[in-house]
């Protein structure tokens, strides 16, 4: 009886499937991994679609600003650079200059020490119980005290030139350390333009050539440049027309537009002050040059070298300077108008004011 309850509660043994059933179980495995998978799938982010022609386009526009803003801080950055490596090469010629001192008068010390151990073997109480010449031995003792204090002289001032030639020195490290990092902040901004530039290549090399084209066509008439084709004779004529409309306020006003209407044409380089390519503050820094006065080298400092105008005060010769930033920089001819360099691939030109975001204008004191 006990036998017949405890089989009672045991488990049916499971027997496989065979035939047409197993047939059946092995189809619906199959369904159910297949929905599995369809399920999975659905869940993963769907491909990002390819960016069009004008996402292209407004990138690449913001990378050649971003580059340009790259520019000027590295202009700034080498010019810093150029001062540092003018401080080490100053403080090192002192330091020269100071030691050869320093060794000369050591020299004389050495040589009044030789002599007096020469001439200072006995005592002087017993040289003049021995002279038989007791006056020549009181001058030539009133000669020693003087070279005495003479030599008590050049050792104060041997104990100041290494004191002056510790302190040159400790500024010659400190201006080291400073070259050091405005050598290591050049590279950086040199990096930021190169990279930059380097991408706006490669998005403008997934356009297609008529893509390409228009794209020039549009970032030339936002510069104020012609089409694309313009030959020499079109860029002549517009420096002879906008040349004959300039009414510079001065003379040297004069001279620097002069300078900049001989510069259209002439390539953009990062970091380029002429005479053959230029950057835009190098332009304007160049042509003010030309005219006998001495700009900083950045936008942002530019705008400080003068007395600033507004916008409906412009004359020829004037600053004026575009984007929030103070990034761009050109140099205003009359009628609405400027020379400057725009970016690369875009050369000096003739352009409208109001293609950029105006931001200010300084008359070159």
């Amino acid at each position: 009886m006990a036998a017949h309850r405890k089989s009672a509660h045991r488990k049916p043994k499971q027997r496989p499937f065979t035939g047409p059933a197993a047939r059946t179980a092995a189809t619906l495995a199959l369904a159910g991994a297949a929905t599995a998978t369809s399920a999975t799938g659905a869940g993963a982010a769907p491909a990002e679609p390819a960016p069009t022609a004008a996402q292209v386009r407004a990138k690449v526009d913001r990378l050649y600003h971003d580059a340009e803003v790259a520019t000027e801080k590295y202009n700034g950055a080498k010019e810093k650079e150029a001062a540092a490596t003018k401080a080490v090469d100053t403080l090192a010629d002192e330091a020269a200059r100071r030691t050869d001192r320093l060794n000369t008068a050591r020299h004389t010390l050495g040589s009044m020490a030789t002599a007096q151990y020469r001439t200072g073997a006995l005592d002087p109480a017993v040289q003049l119980a021995l002279s038989s010449d007791p006056d020549t031995y009181l001058e030539r003792a009133a000669q020693l005290d003087r070279a005495g204090d003479r030599q008590t002289s050049l050792l104060t001032g041997i104990r100041r030139q290494l004191s002056g030639i510790a302190r040159v020195k400790a500024r010659a490290d400190r201006e080291t350390e400073a070259l050091a990092a405005r050598r290591a902040e050049l590279q950086e901004h040199r990096t930021a333009i190169t990279t930059k530039l380097a991408d706006a290549r490669k998005l403008l090399a997934t356009l297609t050539a008529d893509e390409r084209a228009a794209y020039e066509r549009a970032a030339e008439a936002a510069h104020g440049g012609g089409p694309a084709q313009a030959d020499r004779s079109a860029t002549h004529a517009d420096r002879s027309t906008a040349r004959a409309s300039v009414a510079a306020p001065d003379s040297r006003a004069g001279r620097a537009v002069a300078f900049a209407h001989g510069a259209i044409g002439k390539p953009y380089v990062w970091g380029a002050t002429g005479p053959n390519a230029f950057d835009c503050s190098g332009l304007t820094q160049a042509a003010w040059q030309a005219a006998g006065v001495s700009l900083p080298r950045t936008t942002y400092t530019q705008i400080n070298a003068g007395q600033r105008v507004s916008r409906s005060e412009l004359a020829p010769g004037d600053l004026v300077f575009f984007y929030s930033g103070i990034s761009h920089v050109g140099l205003y001819i009359g009628g609405g108008q400027m020379i400057h360099a725009p970016r690369p691939g875009a050369p000096v030109r003739i352009a409208p004011i109001d293609q950029m975001p105006f931001a200010g204008a300084t008359r070159v004191a």
